[in-house]
């Protein structure tokens, strides 16, 4: 078996998070699969916190630290961690996007970072972090529309996006908010450099329905691929892997609705938000 990576905890909070996990483990006695399946949880998920690829869900590091006897740390460890406004996972996506001259969008449950209104992403922001404060909650506000400067730029990047239905279906923040979201993808979609489709329900199974997915192009160096989930992201540079995104994404787009077809549906559901109760 290869020596386990050893992670500089200076680099990063998931780093630093991995290098403690570890270190707790092995005082513990227990192998990845054995921690595991005390969880439960697969013993791979075990390597990725190691490795601070991820960052485990609240629940599971809860048990983490009680099985651990981390005596809290790895709570309070995690919690500094998400309260940070672009977390370890991310920032390199972050990076990545705003030198992008192509993003090529799926997303399965919420409507894009880049074309949210602030009402909409602070419901968001609300809902997945109950335990934060308002003015935790208004800094990450401001980080999440301090990223929409990329499509205000003189040469802003070329954004399609593939809209599952359940995105413009579920009323994030009430009716009025959500009515206030779809005219601002709406209008968005007006302009010369952004694109949207929708991807119905009636068109069932896909290959990305484990989560959401981005390619990044850059038109002088390879694309890169990067797949999100509520609270953990991977970035993709290997080029088969990104190849093999690509052509998922190209599937996704036959799929979909035409984009004339697809801002038809949006207005219906705007219609539908218009009706229903505040």
């Amino acid at each position: 078996m290869p020596a386990p990576k050893d992670l500089d905890p200076s680099t990063s909070l998931a780093a630093l998070y991995g290098k403690k996990l570890r270190k707790l483990r092995v005082q513990a006695g227990l192998t990845q699969r054995q921690l595991g399946a005390l969880i439960p949880i697969a013993h791979s998920r075990i390597a990725q916190y190691e490795l601070g690829n991820e960052i485990p869900s609240e629940k599971v590091n809860a048990k983490l630290d009680v099985i651990l006897r981390a005596d809290g740390d790895l709570i309070d460890l995690w919690d500094h961690i998400r309260r940070t406004p672009i977390p370890d996972w991310a920032r390199k996506y972050v990076e990545y996007e705003a030198k992008a001259v192509k993003m090529l969008k799926y997303v399965a449950h919420t409507v894009p970072g880049l074309l949210q209104t602030e009402e909409y992403a602070r419901a968001l922001l609300r809902i997945s972090r109950p335990r934060d404060t308002d003015a935790e909650i208004e800094e990450l506000v401001a980080a999440r529309l301090e990223r929409h400067s990329i499509l205000r730029r003189d040469a802003p990047p070329h954004l399609w996006c593939i809209l599952d239905e359940a995105v413009i279906r579920r009323p994030v923040g009430g009716c009025a908010v959500m009515r206030e979201q779809l005219a601002h993808v709406l209008s968005q979609a007006q302009t010369p450099h952004v694109v949207v489709q929708i991807l119905p329900f009636a068109q069932g199974e896909h290959p990305v329905m484990g989560g959401s997915l981005t390619l990044l192009g850059f038109g002088r160096r390879p694309d890169v691929a990067y797949i999100e989930s509520s609270h953990s992201g991977e970035l993709v540079e290997t080029s088969d892997e990104v190849a093999a995104y690509a052509l998922a994404y190209d599937l996704l787009q036959a799929k979909a609705l035409p984009p004339d077809d697809s801002l038809a549906l949006i207005r219906s559901a705007m219609e539908e938000f218009a009706t229903c109760a505040p």
